[in-house]
């Protein structure tokens, strides 16, 4: 499966008798799957469907989906009231006008109200589904323009994340190769601790085995990486794994910083602590460019 950002665009237009409609969806990062959905009215029964389609084609990301159309013929259509009309003209035919009032007109009747009535235009059922079907196909349209674009930018973000992977290995790697954690140097740190208790005058076996203690625990970074081996073969296992990992991949990222931060705690060394803190950019890097991943 392919690794997706949570970020893109896309659009589709179309007509269908009498409407000319286009979508415009964009996406952006969020925890989850967020959809901001909006139809021109008369297109109500459209918003289910089009809630499920955007579900199944996403699964995180905030999703803001418009819909607009527009009639391309007139909603409305005008009719004669002809029973009205013909009363009219009857009624004013039996009546004796005045010499100073001009005869009766036919465009002076139609300006009556009522005589000229407005109605609305109401669509058939079968011609208000086949807008719906145009429209809906339209959506599946721009989901896949959308879909393409979002694994477009998932590809360059995995290939930055195996950059980050493989520098994350090679400096844990370096720490696991540090001088300053090798038996002799710990040795000798020892020996000047005990050197100068020695030279102060004020040696104490308590202290001896306090600095002791000390010494050894600070070179102990074993576990951190172990860890950090341990987390950089799991987050490569989920970018080839593809799909929806960004989620896995963010919390993985705050083991990689919770684990790096010890690592830094535990130094005692200018060269470990110098490698400490090249993992610390590195992992902050990687935790930035994960929580893009859908």
């Amino acid at each position: 499966m392919i690794i997706s950002s949570m970020t893109g665009f896309a659009s589709a237009s179309g007509f269908s008798a009498p409407y000319r409609w286009s979508w415009e969806i964009k996406t952006v990062n969020s925890k989850g799957l967020d959809l901001r959905l909006r139809l021109p009215p008369g297109f109500d029964a459209l918003e289910k469907p089009t809630r499920v389609a955007i579900s199944q084609a996403l699964s995180r990301g905030a999703c803001y989906a418009n819909l607009s159309a527009t009639r391309e013929t007139p909603a409305l259509s005008t009719r004669v009231n002809r029973e009205l009309l013909i009363h009219l003209m009857q009624s004013l035919a039996a009546i004796d006008h005045p010499d100073h009032i001009g005869p009766l007109t036919f465009d002076g009747l139609l300006s009556v109200r009522g005589v000229i009535e407005t109605v609305e235009i109401e669509e058939g059922e079968q011609e208000r589904q086949a807008v719906h079907n145009s429209v809906l196909d339209g959506l599946q349209t721009a989901l896949r323009q959308l879909g393409a674009m979002r694994a477009g930018e998932g590809a360059a973000l995995a290939s930055s994340l195996y950059q980050r992977l493989d520098r994350i290995g090679e400096l844990t790697k370096a720490a696991d190769l540090c001088p300053a954690r090798q038996p002799a140097a710990v040795r000798e740190k020892l020996r000047a601790a005990v050197a100068q208790l020695v030279d102060s005058g004020r040696f104490d076996e308590a202290r001896l085995h306090q600095e002791a203690v000390l010494l050894a625990s600070k070179a102990d970074i074993r576990e951190e990486l172990d860890r950090l081996y341990a987390h950089v073969s799991a987050a490569r296992k989920l970018l080839a794994e593809g799909g929806a990992v960004g989620r896995r991949l963010d919390f993985l990222a705050q083991e990689f910083a919770r684990e790096t931060n010890t690592l830094c705690a535990k130094s005692n060394d200018s060269e470990l602590t110098a490698i400490g803190l090249d993992l610390k950019v590195e992992v902050e890097q990687l935790r930035e460019q994960a929580q893009n991943i859908e």
